[in-house]
């Protein structure tokens, strides 16, 4: 090891340790649920996951996990186009895009891949993105890598400033015009404005891009996401999203949208190429996930009662949760170091929850992201919410 360059690293986080930045790693001995064993601080109640529906533990989508991992093996061992394609990917692929209303589908490892394989592959010299500010990290760096699109940032959910950036996209002769946003803001629990951006996006003549990631399984009434919660099935060009969350948990993302679309990210993105595929239990998994929440649609509606309870139960206790209709609960803090000593009182108290600082948020506006499950029960939330007025009268948010 380069002697002056363990120094430099060292250093850094030496830093990061006297600043209380440091983020430590949390080791689980159980699946991924409500309840969880951690070595750290043995059992504790889960306000951290995305795990929204549940489905991680859940037997049906255990079991096919199994079943394709001991039909197809471990995996092709490199790339689609190089060796061939299990038809387990071909059956998810058809399967998310009956889910979302689209054509086709194209999976890919992580929605991490899918968002940096998506605009570059798409957006050439003369086109345009134009991305909400608080987009998420992969959304932000797909975008960069489109480096011979004209790139802007409009101010989070501000329809003047898009509607003005569209303007000078317009006037400048681009084409094609993305337009791409979250669909629920991940540090935020807010969602976008989705018809008034269907409606810019029309009347521009631009593609609309939602990466929903956190609204499927969570949002719409059958859980198919804040299109469906908006009633704007089929109106969005290009869906990206997770197997990763509320579909299992285990990994995986996909690009859904037309299939001249999908096929041309077949053949030209490059995460796509030179990537070996979803691993066959996890298209397996997945799969299952999509058919366990079409045939349990009371999942979603159990979740929007948690999330309803403990908010309330929050506002009862004397804090301020960010409003939004979202399994997301944030509460402001303030301080980096701040939030992250919080969380480990909490996790003390028996609750895992995180506290999240710059630069993942602005500085100053740190926060505790709780995350409801639809698994969880009411003795959860309220031991929860016991932990949170204790700690919060304890660090001096709470009177």
């Amino acid at each position: 090891m380069n002697a002056a360059f363990e120094a430099r690293l060292r250093g850094e986080l030496d830093t990061l340790h006297a600043a209380g930045t440091f983020k430590h790693l949390r080791h689980l001995t159980t699946p991924m649920a409500p309840e969880v064993h951690m070595e750290e601080a043995g059992d504790v109640i889960v306000l951290s996951s995305n795990n929204y529906l549940g489905l991680s533990d859940q037997p049906e989508v255990i079991e096919a996990g199994i079943e394709g991992l001991k039909k197809y093996g471990a995996g092709t061992a490199s790339v689609r186009f190089i060796c061939g394609t299990f038809d387990i990917h071909r059956m998810l692929e058809e399967r998310i895009a009956q889910f979302l209303g689209t054509e086709a589908s194209l999976t890919y490892v992580a929605c991490w891949n899918a968002n940096t394989g998506l605009f570059a592959t798409i957006c050439g010299e003369g086109s345009a993105i134009i991305s909400d500010e608080l987009n998420h990290a992969s959304i932000i760096d797909g975008v960069r890598l489109a480096n011979k699109a004209k790139r802007s940032v409009y101010k989070h959910a501000d329809m003047a400033d898009l509607e003005a950036k569209l303007q000078e996209a317009t006037a400048a002769g681009c084409a094609p015009v993305l337009v791409v946003t979250d669909g629920v803001f991940s540090m935020e629990g807010s969602i976008a404005k989705l018809p008034e951006i269907v409606a810019l996006c029309k009347k521009y003549g631009a593609v609309s891009v939602v990466d929903d990631s956190h609204g499927t399984g969570v949002m719409g009434k059958t859980g198919r996401g804040t299109i469906e919660h908006f009633g704007l099935t089929g109106q969005i060009d290009i869906i990206t999203g997770t197997l990763g969350k509320a579909l299992g948990g285990a990994a995986g993302g996909f690009v859904a949208g037309s299939r001249a679309l999908v096929d041309m990210l077949i053949q030209r993105s490059r995460p796509q190429l030179f990537s070996n595929a979803l691993p066959p239990t996890v298209a397996a998994s997945s799969l299952a996930a999509l058919d366990y929440l079409d045939a349990h649609p009371e999942l979603a509606e159990r979740l929007r009662e948690n999330v309803a309870y403990f908010r309330a139960g929050l506002q009862r206790i004397g804090f301020k949760p960010l409003d939004g209709p979202s399994a997301i609960v944030p509460i402001i803090v303030g301080d980096t170091a701040f939030a992250i000593a919080m969380s480990d009182k909490l996790l003390k108290r028996g609750v895992f929850v995180t506290g999240f600082g710059f630069p993942v948020v602005p500085e100053g506006t740190a926060r505790i992201r709780t995350q409801l499950s639809a698994k969880l029960t009411q003795d959860e939330m309220d031991r929860a919410l016991a932990a949170f007025e204790a700690v919060g009268k304890e660090v001096g948010l709470l009177s």
